[in-house]
């Protein structure tokens, strides 16, 4: 069956074996008379509208380069059977009211907390999202932050563009060893494991902590199960790997940023939430040796007048984690896959609730 639930296999037989050909796609009026809104343009998103059998469907997409305000959402999604939403929209129990003719929500991100579980299980309506997907890229990005920040390679490039490159300075912008260093990883889901293969390809010693890893799960992988504090304590770098939760919410702050070494670098690729932004600012501005490196913030977007956008032992680049075109489309192609699933009041391929 294709993903627009009609289809026919084109099988070839010869001698004992079968053959597969192809797929034969019949076009699908399962989404005739339903409306959905898509909340932002993106990758690949026709192609996959098509490829699953939506193009029968009234479908409405925001085109703006900002994300629709609450009142924009509610008024577009008003009448809907399904919508497609990506972290900046705010879904909430008076949203689910207004919408109240939503069979899906389909979340085109790994992270829900822009959504109220609680309130659309309570009203019946299956909220999808993009699990697994994006593992490599986030972990390329948070290593590439780790590399960055050790290296001084913006505090590089911008020493080019101020034109203070006069000759070869020996104590220019010295920075830390990455091979054979200590990686410290707090939060050991797929893609803290995933970071913690690129520190054991650097050679490094890798500390793990979870809630749930245990010292046998963390041997089979090379790594060492460790408590948060000796995992602060010990690391060169910490990375960051645990969902927003409320347990989660600022769980580094003035003390655990305080337990770092005098020299660690602290890098943020899950939640922006998950650190005190106020408490990083007060460590860091006493602690110049110190660095961050957030690909997450909080507020986010960060305005321009941020205080931590003052410090030259901060780097922050706009929540860039799976922003490669392999991981984007195949999160649109799940988004897209979920909903069309919940519009046909089948099971989601993913399902956050």
């Amino acid at each position: 069956m294709n993903p627009a639930g009609r289809g026919l296999l084109v099988m070839a037989s010869s001698s004992p074996h079968v053959r597969l050909i192809g797929i034969v796609i019949l076009t699908s009026k399962a989404y005739t008379h339903m409306k959905v809104f898509i909340t932002r343009r993106l990758l690949g998103l026709d192609e996959y509208i098509a490829q699953y059998g939506l193009g029968t469907a009234e479908i409405d997409i925001w085109e703006g380069s900002l994300p629709p305000s609450y009142e924009e959402l509610v008024r577009r999604s008003k009448g809907c059977d399904g919508v497609l939403t990506v972290l900046t929209e705010k879904i909430d129990a008076a949203y689910m009211d207004a919408a109240a003719t939503l069979k899906v929500i389909s979340q085109c991100a790994v992270g829900v907390n822009n959504i109220d579980l609680k309130a659309a299980t309570e009203r019946g309506i299956p909220v999808g999202n993009t699990p697994g997907v994006l593992t490599e890229a986030t972990a390329d990005i948070a290593f590439a932050l780790l590399i960055s920040a050790a290296r001084h390679i913006v505090a590089g490039t911008e020493y080019i563009k101020a034109d203070k490159w006069k000759t070869w300075d020996p104590l220019l912008l010295l920075g830390q060893q990455v091979w054979g260093a200590t990686l410290g990883i707090i939060g050991y889901g797929r893609i803290g494991k995933a970071m913690a293969k690129r520190g054991k390809g650097f050679n490094m010693r890798v500390l793990a902590y979870s809630r749930t890893l245990t010292a046998e799960e963390a041997a089979n992988d090379g790594v060492e199960a460790a408590s948060m504090d000796e995992v602060l304590r010990e690391a060169d770098f910490v990375s960051l790997h645990t969902p927003l939760t409320k347990d989660t919410h600022h769980l580094i702050s003035t003390r655990e940023l305080q337990l770092m070494k005098p020299n660690a670098i602290l890098i943020n690729t899950a939640r922006g939430e998950v650190v005190d932004p106020a408490a990083l600012y007060a460590v860091l501005k006493q602690e110049p040796t110190k660095i961050a490196a957030l690909d997450v913030t909080e507020p986010e977007p960060m305005p321009a007048d941020h205080p931590l956008l003052t410090l030259p032992n901060c780097l922050i680049v706009p929540h860039l984690g799976s922003a490669t075109n392999q991981t984007r489309r195949e999160m649109t192609r799940l988004a897209v896959a979920n909903l069309a699933a919940g519009l046909r009041g089948e099971p989601l391929l993913h399902r956050a609730n």
